[in-house]
Order: structure tokens, then sequence, then C-alpha cells
């Protein structure tokens, strides 16, 4: 049974102990050998996965809760490789995918499937347009070094599918690494009321974590994170996070629009 997560108001969330503010909010158990798992948020139909085929082939068929024949019959699809090597297949078309290269698979596409020995994560959205499957290498996003050393927050975030690369209806999506010292993400942090963002933090040490904030701006919360696993943002709440050790993280949005810069900057002097 898929897990399904559902939408939460800004005063609920404020109510809720720490056990659940996790079980709304925070994904622990995406990946596992030789298993296909998904996550359903209700906040704007994000649909998040893991896949780790194990030198098999999987199949990525549709939830039960999507009432679909195929998973892409309503939807479009971004699977990202987060390490290892493998192929991503879809309606018989063959790409060969490594670390942090992504396929976005359009809506319309009927049997798509992934293999090898690589770790996969998936996003999926909701599509009205059939756009053209597309193998984005890490090496051809868009790259753009942000933040700044002395505040902790240098970082590269590489843009995969967005309004200007790779093309889609709903969704965007890209990786952001922190550079060597730095340990904030998304600071000076924001809110976006027009799209819901996932983070699926990665590359951690097994003995580190990310303490990633969350909530109105005037009433943050906390999260403890650890390495491959997810947190929904709806699109009121501030997402960011600080690693106790290097990491990345794969952010996907979906919503009314695929504008990067569609956000409203929160003072980080204004966080409480």
């Amino acid at each position: 049974m898929t897990d399904v997560r559902y939408a939460t108001s800004p005063g609920e969330m404020a109510r809720l102990s720490p056990e659940e503010l996790r079980e709304r909010f925070l994904v622990t158990n995406l990946f596992a050998t030789g298993e296909v798992r998904f996550t359903l948020s209700q906040q704007d139909r994000l649909l998040i996965g893991g896949a780790m085929p194990d030198g098999a082939e999987l199949e990525l068929a549709p939830p039960v809760e999507l009432r679909a024949e195929n998973l892409c019959d309503r939807r479009e699809l971004g699977i990202v490789c987060l390490d290892g090597t493998g192929s991503v297949q879809a309606d018989g078309q063959v790409y060969r995918v490594s670390a942090e290269d992504i396929v976005y698979v359009g809506q319309g596409t009927r049997r798509v499937s992934v293999s090898g020995d690589a770790v996969f994560y998936i996003v999926s959205a909701p599509a009205h347009l059939a756009h053209s499957t597309t193998l984005i290498t890490r090496d051809a996003a868009e790259s753009v070094r942000i933040g700044e050393a002395h505040k902790a927050s240098e970082r590269t975030l590489r843009k995969y599918v967005h309004e200007d690369g790779a093309r889609s209806c709903e969704l965007a999506l890209g990786i952001t690494t922190l550079e060597s010292g730095s340990v904030w993400n998304t600071m000076p942090c924001h809110t976006h009321d027009r799209r819901t963002e996932i983070y699926l933090y990665f590359g951690l040490d097994p003995a580190e974590r990310v303490v990633h904030l969350c909530g109105e701006p005037s009433s943050t919360r906390s999260i403890i994170v650890a390495d491959r696993q997810a947190v929904i943002s709806p699109p009121w709440s501030v997402h960011t996070g600080a690693g106790t050790a290097p990491y990345r993280f794969v952010w996907s949005t979906a919503g009314e629009n695929l504008a990067y810069n569609d956000m409203d900057l929160v003072a980080t002097e204004s966080l409480s």
C-alpha cells in the first residue's frame, strides 16, 4: 500500500508533537533493494518514489491511489540516478544514466522501467500535455554557484527540468550540492504559495544528520533528517536546513507555475 500524506494547515502544524510532525512530513523508507516504493502527498498531488533494481529490471507501475493503467497516463516523471549506473526505459527507448543524471518522462508514456545497479529517486506530478522524454546529464544541466562562503551557504545548484531546460507541465527538478565548509541550504530561505516543494537529502554519511526547518517563518519547527530521506514542504512553509557534514539534495516542485524565481523571500532576522 502506498504511503499517503494529507495536507496540513499552518495552525495544525504548530500543534503537532515531534512524532506527529515526522509522520506528516518526513519520508524515511523510500529505498529497499529489489523494490519500488511510493509516497503520495495530497499537496499538489506530488508523488515521490525510490527504486533499487539491484541488477534486475523494475517496472514503475502506478499505485492504486492514482486509478490509472499506466503511471504516466495523467502524469509526468523525473527519474533521478542518485548513485551507481543503470538504465531507464520508456516505451522501449533506453537511456543510460550515472550519478546525478535525470530522465524526464513525458505524459502519455505507457511503460517505464529502471534497471542496473543504480539507486533511483522518482518524482511525479499531474500533467495535461505530452512533453518529450529527455535525458539530462549532470554535465548538461544549467549550473549556477550561489550563496556566500562567509555565511556557510555556498552551494552549486543544477537545474534539470525547468522553464528554460527540459520542458514539463508542472514539474521542476534539480540538484544542489553544498560546497566545502558550507552547511546551509536555501538561506536566506523563502516560501512560495503557488508550489509544493519536496527535498530529498542524499550523499550524507550514515552517522550524520541535517536539521531541516519548516513551518511558518514566525513559528518554525525542526525535523532531523538522515541520508536518503525526504521532507514534504507545503506552499506556506519555509524549507531550509543545515547539515552536520557534507550533503546534497534533490529539490522538486509542482503547482501553478515553473518560474524558478517565483518565491517570497524571508529575512533571516524575522525567523522565530
